[in-house]
């Protein structure tokens, strides 16, 4: 564990020691941030809206005190969602798709050779090749969380209000209780967080890829794995330093 902690310190070393045009990783970047950020709305969104939607019928059939009001399924919905829903789960789900998807092209580049044609050119392959996934991933990240905010927020709303548990009224008034703006923050940070450890870790299971497709199949799998283990640990330090 320790060996492979080293080296991938040395690969993020390597990112910004001999870095590419600013120009060109920028454009990089936005072609990068279309593939991650557009190509994932979908699946964040049906993961919210129903993350939400069951979060509002469990809470609502946990809520057997008559002395607790209806507008605290709302309530629940709302600060499960932000601090730890649209966040973390969503994360995990990126980390599935766009880890992989990381891992698996920078993989297929390496065994192909087409990194080592990139040195050959003077380019720093690294640079070149990772540095505009993590900052496509760094942009895009915070915006897919808050889209799952309000699609999760939504789908409590929708299925509470549709199958007679809750009315809109109180559902209104719980997600309306309390509020405390430096959770939307909080649950940012994290996502800003969670972006780096995805694209950083799967880009670098992807680069050190050797051998074939078999290979390129264990890097994909190794990334997913090692980026999740990696969003839960960050997000009990996070938890503990933020709040």
């Amino acid at each position: 564990m320790l060996h492979h902690f080293g080296k991938y310190l040395f690969f993020l070393f390597s990112l910004v020691r001999r870095g590419e045009s600013v120009r060109v990783i920028i454009d990089k970047a936005f072609d990068e941030a279309i593939l991650i950020g557009i190509n994932s709305v979908f699946i964040v969104g049906v993961v919210s809206f129903f993350i939400g939607a069951v979060t509002c019928v469990q809470v609502s059939y946990n809520l057997v005190s008559a002395f607790i009001p209806r507008s605290t399924i709302g309530y629940m919905v709302r600060e499960m969602t932000i601090l730890e829903f649209a966040p973390t789960v969503i994360g995990i789900v990126l980390a599935g798709k766009v880890g992989s998807s990381m891992a698996s092209g920078l993989g297929t580049m390496q065994i192909t050779e087409q990194v080592d044609a990139l040195e050959v050119m003077g380019i720093n392959a690294a640079s070149y090749l990772v540095v505009p996934r993590i900052l496509a991933a760094l942009f895009m990240f915070p915006m897919l969380v808050v889209i799952a905010m309000f699609l999760s927020i939504l789908g409590g709303f929708l299925a509470g209000t549709l199958t007679g548990q809750i009315t809109a009224q109180e559902y209104i008034a719980g997600i309306r209780t309390d509020f405390i703006p430096y959770n939307i923050g909080f649950a940012l940070i994290k996502s800003i967080v969670f972006a780096f450890l995805i694209s950083s870790i799967s880009s670098f299971r992807g680069f050190n890829t050797s051998g074939g497709a078999l290979e390129v199949g264990e890097a994909s799998t190794g990334a997913v794995t090692d980026s999740v283990i990696a969003i839960l640990v960050a997000d009990f330090v996070l938890a503990n330093l933020l709040l």
